[in-house]
């Protein structure tokens, strides 16, 4: 006799997508056999240094042998709020609107599960998308939907819809007009509308700056049922560090907070000091910005010089590129001449003539894409 069965496990991982980058061995391959080297262009990760002034102030908070809290220090959450008001002119926003995460990835894929969205609950995203919205909607059971049209959503009120301005993957930014009725929108319904802002210092066209959704021109001036969520990782170097935050709604914020004191998803004090340290400066945002605007400008004319259109690309750390063909044949021509780059497919349907080409490498490395290109 067979022993008995206990109960069927769920497999988790069976509800998720592919893990998207694992599609590209056989071209990542191809680009490091080349003479001169991989340059990998496919994922947006910081090379420069971390500025001096935040390791210092990692260094000087490494003593730290008790528990930090969760909601984050007080001097975090101020650097936060004044962050948003000096750089974005957010107002309104209080101490209790701020709680740091661990990366906003984390974040990200967890916030559905977080905040009680599960089967039979709608999260909305947009078509063309960071795949970790997916996977949180799919993580929480919810049904979710890819679409940049509130129209097509039609009757059915979500739970959830994500904004992403600047987008990644294609750097677009949408207008305050645009803005404002989502908000609109999202408030009549009683929809939570969350906006994933990690790109809003990686802005390149003066005429259409990234406004954030805490603008009082987007929001009325009050923050109610709208969250957004910032990374340090682009802006100050600090991939590494996971630094980040939920900004917008107190009673929501609370909400996560509850939660996530349960699951102990605390930010470390050191990564907490160094966090408000480099939120108080804006030199070196500067500084980087003008590495990322010199490697951007010399790759995007190599591309159009070879024959890519670039659409969007208005803001963000990548180039939204085509050659009006089947975007795995782009990586494959790419890699061919060792650049890896990501396909468009990777963030939806929408992107199959695309590739999403980052300008995050070493100045040489870049030089040595333009030079290839040529």
């Amino acid at each position: 006799m067979s022993a008995p069965r206990g109960p069927q496990r769920r497999r988790v991982s069976a509800q998720l997508p592919d893990f998207p980058w694992d599609s590209l061995t056989e071209h990542a391959a191809t680009a490091r056999a080349h003479a001169d080297g991989i340059v990998d262009l496919s994922v947006g990760t910081p090379v420069d240094p971390t500025p001096a002034l935040v390791r210092e102030a990692l260094a000087a908070a490494s003593d730290a042998p008790g528990y930090p809290t969760t909601i984050g220090t007080p001097r975090l959450r101020q650097a936060v709020v004044d962050w948003l008001g000096r750089r974005f002119g957010v107002t309104g926003l209080g101490l209790d609107g701020v709680l740091p995460s661990v990366g906003s990835k984390e974040l990200i894929g967890a916030l559905p599960v977080h905040l009680g969205i599960g089967p039979g609950d709608l999260v909305v995203y947009p078509e063309l998308a960071y795949p970790t919205y997916e996977v949180g909607a799919a993580l929480a059971g919810a049904r979710h939907l890819a679409t940049d049209s509130l129209t097509a959503i039609g009757p059915e009120v979500p739970a959830l819809l994500w904004l992403n301005s600047p987008s990644n993957p294609t750097g677009r930014v949408l207008p305050v007009e645009h803005l404002r009725k989502v908000v609109e929108w999202c408030r009549e319904r009683g929809t939570l509308l969350v906006s994933d802002e990690c790109y809003l210092e990686c802005a390149w066209d003066e005429q259409r700056p990234p406004v954030s959704v805490l603008h009082p021109d987007v929001c009325g001036g009050s923050h109610e049922g709208i969250l957004t969520v910032h990374s340090l990782s682009k802006r100050s170097n600090l991939a590494g560090y996971r630094s980040a935050f939920v900004a917008g709604d107190p009673a929501v914020v609370a909400e996560l907070l509850a939660v996530r004191k349960n699951l102990g998803l605390i930010v470390p004090a050191p990564v907490q000091a160094a966090t408000a340290a480099a939120l108080d400066d804006d030199e070196h945002v500067a500084e980087q910005h003008s590495r990322y605007a010199a490697r951007r400008a010399l790759l995007r004319g190599a591309l159009e010089r070879a024959g890519f259109r670039i659409d969007h690309s208005e803001a963000s750390l990548y180039l939204w590129s085509t050659r009006g063909e089947d975007c795995w044949d782009t990586v494959a021509w790419l890699a061919e001449r060792g650049i890896l780059v990501a396909p468009g497919s990777f963030y939806g349907a929408a992107g199959a003539q695309h590739v999403r080409i980052a300008f995050t490498a070493t100045d040489e490395r870049v030089e040595a894409a333009a030079a290839r290109l040529a």
